[in-house]
C-alpha cells in the first residue's frame, strides 16, 4: 500500500524522537555500568511496569494472538493466559527477593546461592546461552513478525526492513542504556494502545463487517467465541486448556514469564527504587499485560476471518507476499491496510514501536550478561567502568546483526513460540525451588539446561526428517520434555551434594534475613489466588462487555475489584 504524506510525517517524527531521547540521556548512561543496565537504581514502579508491558509487546504479538484465534478460536490465547499463573507467582514470591539480593544480572544469583568453580561456569554458560543464543531466536523470531509486516504496509524487503530497523533501534539502545529503553518503552506503550485500540474500533466499523454485532454472529466467527475450548471435544480441551494450566506455567522458561521472575524482568525489578517499587511494577504488569491489552488483538483477529478467510485469500491479495513470509500470522498486518491516512501512520508507528521496544530491551538485557557476567567476570575483571560500556555498546550492535541474520531462517510467530517453549521445559520447578530447597546445586541447574536443549533439538531435527523418527503431537513433545528434565535434575540434586553451609548461610542472611523462608507464605499465597482470580475476571469482563452480555460482565467486573481490595490488604500484610 501507498502510505500519504501525513502517515510519513507521523512515522519519521516519532523515529526522531527515539533517536533524541537515546542521545539525551546517553551522557548520564554512559557513566558506568550500573547506569547503563540498571539505571542507577533509582526507577519508579509505573515506569518499570509499563516497560514491561512494552517488551511484551512485541511485533510478534498482534501477529501470534490473530494466529492463535484463526486457528483455535478466543479460546487458544490460554497458551499464553495460563502464563498469569507464572507471573502472579512472580509477584508475590520473588520480586521483593530479587530487589533484596542487589545484584547487577539475575545471573549473579547463581554465585551468591551456590559456591565452587561449578557456580562460576554455571554464571559465564548461562551468559552466553540466555544472553547471546536464546535471546538471538528470541529477537529475531520479533525480526521476521516486523519484516512480515513492512512487507505488507510498506512493500519493503525483509532486508531493507532489518537493515533500517536496526539502524535506529542500535543507536538509541546503544547510547542510552536501560534509562533511555524504559524511556521510549514508555512512550511506545502509549502509542501502541491508542494505535490497537483505534485500528479496531475502525475496523469493526468496516462496512464489509459491519458493526460488531454483525462480526459476532459472522459465519466465520460464530464457533470462534468462546473463552474455553469445547469440553467435548477432548484434544482441543487438553492441548489448549490443560497443558497449559497443569504443566506448562510452572514447568516451563518462556522471555517475560519465567517461573520465579527472570530475564529482562528480574532486570527492571532489579533497577526499581526498593522491593515495594519492585512489587508493585511487577503486579501493574501482569495486570496490563492479561487484562488490559489483548481484547483488540482478539477481535481484529476475528475480524481477519471475515476478510481473510483463508491462507489463500491472504496471498490472493498480497501476491508479492514470499512463501516462506506466509502464514495465519501476517493476517493482523493484512488488516490494518483497510485504515486511512493518519491512521495507518499511528498504527504502524505503533507496530514500530513495539518492534524496537523489544528489541532494545533485549539487546540491553543480552549485552547485561555478556559484560557483567562474562566479560568482566571471567575475560577482565579490572575493566574500567567506561571499558564495560563500551563492551555493552559493541555487543549491542552484535546481537542485533546475528538476530536479523537468523531470522531468515523462521517461518512464523507460533513457530518461534512453541520452540522456545520447548527449550526450556522442564526447567521452570528448579527456578521456583531453588531459593527454597538447600539441597539444589549448580549440577541441578546444569542438568536441567542440557537435558530441556538435548531433547528441544532431537525434538526440531526430527521434525525435519521425511520419515521422523517419532510421530508425537507437538503438545506431547512439551509434556515428555517436561517429564525427561524434570526427573533428570531431580535426580542429579539428590546424588550430588548441596551447596556448603557457610554459601546458604548468607544467601539466607542476606535475602531472608536469617527469618523463616517460608514467613508470610499464607497471605503471600491468598494474594497469589486472589491475584489470578481477579486479572482473569477483568480479562472476560472485558469479553463479555464487547459481546454484549453486560449482566455477566458486571458480575465479573466486580468480582475484579473485591479480589483487588484482597489484593491491596495482603501487600500491607507482606513485609
Amino acid at each position: 500500500m501507498i502510505l500519504s504524506t501525513l502517515d510519513w510525517l507521523i512515522i519519521i517524527f516519532f523515529l526522531l524522537l527515539f533517536a533524541g531521547i537515546g542521545l539525551y540521556v546517553s551522557k548520564q548512561a554512559g557513566t558506568d555500568s550500573k547506569s547503563f543496565f540498571l539505571s542507577s537504581r533509582n526507577m519508579p514502579w509505573w515506569l518499570l511496569g509499563v516497560s514491561m508491558v512494552a517488551t511484551t509487546f512485541a511485533a510478534d504479538t498482534p501477529g501470534l494472538v490473530t494466529e492463535l484465534v484463526r486457528k483455535d478460536g478466543v479460546s487458544g490465547n490460554w497458551v499464553w493466559w495460563a502464563m498469569l499463573f507464572t507471573g502472579m507467582l512472580t509477584v508475590f514470591f520473588y520480586a521483593k527477593l530479587w530487589r533484596k539480593s542487589g545484584i547487577t544480572t539475575d545471573l549473579e544469583f547463581y554465585e551468591l546461592r551456590y559456591s565452587g568453580k561449578m557456580a562460576g561456569f554455571l554464571r559465564g554458560f548461562r551468559a552466553i546461552y540466555l544472553g547471546v543464543f536464546f535471546n538471538i531466536v528470541t529477537m529475531a523470531g520479533v525480526c521476521l513478525a516486523g519484516a512480515k509486516i513492512a512487507n505488507i504496509l510498506l512493500g519493503f524487503s525483509q532486508e531493507q526492513t532489518l537493515i533500517y530497523s536496526s539502524i535506529i533501534i542500535i543507536f538509541y539502545s546503544a547510547l542510552g542504556g536501560l534509562k533511555g529503553v524504559l524511556i521510549t518503552d514508555f512512550i511506545q506503550f502509549l502509542i501502541a494502545m491508542i494505535g490497537s485500540v483505534w485500528a479496531t474500533v475502525y475496523i469493526v466499523n468496516l462496512p464489509e463487517i459491519d458493526g460488531i454485532t454483525a462480526l459476532l454472529t459472522h459465519e466465520n466467527v460464530k464457533d470462534k467465541l468462546a473463552f474455553f475450548p469445547d469440553f467435548n471435544n477432548t484434544e482441543a480441551l487438553i492441548t489448549l486448556l490443560i497443558i497449559p494450566l497443569a504443566v506448562q506455567w510452572w514447568s516451563t522458561w518462556y522471555p517475560g514469564a519465567e517461573p520465579g521472575g527472570g530475564g529482562y524482568i528480574a532486570q527492571r525489578m532489579l533497577a526499581a527504587k526498593n522491593e515495594k517499587h519492585a512489587l508493585w511494577a511487577t503486579l501493574f504488569f501482569n495486570f496490563a499485560h492479561y487484562a488490559l491489552r489483548p481484547w483488540p488483538w482478539i477481535i481484529v483477529g476475528l475480524g481477519s476471518l471475515v476478510l481473510f478467510p483463508s491462507l489463500n485469500s491472504i496471498s490472493t491479495a498480497f501476491p508479492n507476499l514470499s512463501a516462506e513470509m506466509q502464514g495465519h500470522d501476517v493476517a493482523y498486518a493484512a488488516m490494518m491496510t483497510y485504515l486511512p491516512a493518519g491512521l495507518i501512520g499511528i498504527v504502524l508507528t505503533s507496530l514500530i514501536a513495539a518492534f524496537m521496544s523489544t528489541i532494545s530491551t533485549q539487546l540491553n538485557w543480552g549485552s547485561s550478561y555478556i559484560v557483567n557476567d562474562f566479560y568482566v567476570r571471567f575475560i577482565k575483571p579490572e575493566a574500567t567502568d567506561k571499558e564495560q560500556v563500551l563492551v555493552g555498546r559493541i555487543s549491542t550492535v552484535v546481537l542485533m546483526l546475528c538476530a536479523a541474520l537468523f531470522s531468515f531462517y523462521l517461518q512464523s510467530a507460533k513457530d518461534v513460540f512453541n520452540l522456545l517453549l520447548q527449550i526450556g521445559a522442564g526447567t521452570g520447578l528448579l527456578f521456583i525451588l531453588r531459593w527454597f530447597w538447600s539441597r539444589i546445586n549448580p549440577l541441578s541447574e546444569i542438568a536441567a539446561m542440557v537435558i530441556s536443549f538435548i531433547i528441544a533439538l532431537f525434538f526440531f531435527i526430527n521434525g525435519k526428517l521425511e520419515t521422523p523418527i517419532i510421530t508425537l503431537a507437538g503438545h506431547w513433545q512439551l509434556v515428555a520434555g517436561v517429564v525427561i528434565t524434570t526427573i533428570g535434575w531431580v535426580i542429579v540434586t539428590l546424588l550430588t551434594p548441596p551447596t556448603d553451609e557457610d554459601t546458604l548461610k548468607s544467601f539466607n542472611q542476606l535475602i531472608f534475613e536469617n527469618d523463616s523462608k517460608f514467613k508470610g507464605f499464607g497471605n503471600k499465597i491468598v494474594g497469589f489466588v486472589f491475584g489470578i482470580i481477579g486479572v482473569y475476571c477483568m480479562l472476560f469482563a472485558t469479553g463479555n462487555f464487547i459481546y454484549g452480555k453486560t449482566l455477566f460482565g458486571f458480575v465479573l467486573l466486580i468480582t475484579a475489584i473485591i479480589c483487588a481490595m484482597i489484593i491491596s490488604k495482603m501487600l500491607k500484610k507482606i513485609k
